[in-house]
């Protein structure tokens, strides 16, 4: 019984061990990746070795592929908590909606207006860029301005220059200044 309880402990922690391995390699973070896959690795081996020795029964491949399926869950869980990286937030508006933009832009969010031919009517089009982190704070913001716009969400992978990067430099100008 000792076994069963170590294999499914062993795969509570490696599938999100896995899972953030793969989100780091994603995301061009190569030095985490590689760190987290030596540990992905090692537990691995040992989870195995214990699943494939003695007598191999039926439970403890069970448990194996059971802890599996909840590591998925914590993996995607510890995931979404970090929120790692950047998304593009594409919103669609029928009104240029200053009130909405003026907000944004006092909340920190860097947004790009753009003016644009709708099927029935002028449209008004915003490109905001913000952390992963902020977005369903950003979404929060454009649903209580504007809850009929139309939301488009994208990973932003590599970008260079605008208002989020000067912004980030800025922060972080001031606090090694107050170092």
């Amino acid at each position: 019984m000792k076994d069963i309880l170590l294999i499914l402990l062993l795969q509570l922690i490696y599938v999100p061990v896995l899972t953030l391995r793969t989100i780091f390699l994603v995301k061009g973070l190569s030095v985490s990746a590689a760190l987290f896959g030596f540990l992905e690795a090692i537990i691995y081996v040992f989870g195995l070795s214990l699943v494939f020795s003695g007598d191999q029964s039926t439970l403890s491949m069970i448990v194996y592929a059971v802890g599996f399926g909840i590591g998925i869950l914590i993996g995607s869980y510890v995931e979404n908590r970090l929120a790692i990286g950047y998304t593009t937030l594409v919103v669609n508006l029928t009104n240029k909606n200053k009130l909405l933009i003026n907000r944004l832009r006092e909340e920190g969010f860097g947004v790009t207006v753009f003016q644009g031919e709708g099927r029935d009517s002028e449209r008004y089009h915003l490109d905001i860029l913000t952390k992963r982190n902020r977005e369903p704070e950003l979404m929060d913001l454009i649903e209580h301005y504007e809850p009929s716009a139309f939301i488009i969400s994208y990973e932003a992978r590599r970008f260079k220059g605008g208002f989020l990067l000067n912004s980030m430099k800025k922060a972080k100008h001031k606090k090694s200044n107050i170092l």
